[in-house]
């Protein structure tokens, strides 16, 4: 019997799916919590992946800029972890990437091994204020934040660096 692994971008109708593999990590604080509203609001940049049609692994690319995403989202079904579909997942991401003309990614993990595999070093939190400053502020780790940050260039395309946007400005 052949069996088919589909990664494709997210449809609507995939959005239970979606959120029924994402709710048991976000339960035990590997993810961030994303309820079913988070998850429409942010469908296209969803990837799914599916054994034969059913839907077995997501990710999520968020892009900060013109030059910078994250990968985040990343979960596989527990029965079909260590098939490669995380890395399927992680390769549609930064195809997707690519094609909007992203010249790098990164993501913040605990398994930071399975990113250096597929070519990611480990940079510090630090480097990220994109991300520290528009999501990370929300998370109730914030100050004590025990996520490994990992990055990719995707081209050589110069990167500028990103501009801080004050969260609050007031001046007299």
């Amino acid at each position: 019997m052949t069996h088919r692994i589909l990664v494709r971008a997210a449809e609507t109708g995939d959005v239970d799916a979606i959120h029924a593999l994402l709710t048991p990590y976000a339960k035990k604080d590997v993810i961030l919590t994303r309820d079913k509203d988070d998850v429409y609001q942010h469908l296209q940049e969803f990837m799914v992946a599916e054994y034969d049609g059913v839907l077995i692994g997501t990710a999520a690319l968020h892009i900060y800029g013109s030059n910078i995403a994250e990968i985040r989202s990343l979960v596989v079904s527990p029965d079909y972890q260590g098939k490669r579909i995380g890395h399927l997942l992680v390769e549609g991401c930064e195809k997707m990437a690519a094609q909007l003309h992203v010249a790098q990614v990164f993501a913040l993990t605990y398994v930071d091994y399975f990113f250096i595999s597929m070519g990611y070093a480990v940079v510090p939190k630090e480097s990220l204020p994109h991300k520290i400053w528009t999501v990370c502020v929300h998370c109730k780790k914030f100050g004590d934040c025990d996520e490994i940050a990992v990055q990719k260039r995707l081209s050589d395309a110069p990167i500028e660096p990103m501009q801080m946007i004050p969260i609050l400005d007031i001046t007299d």
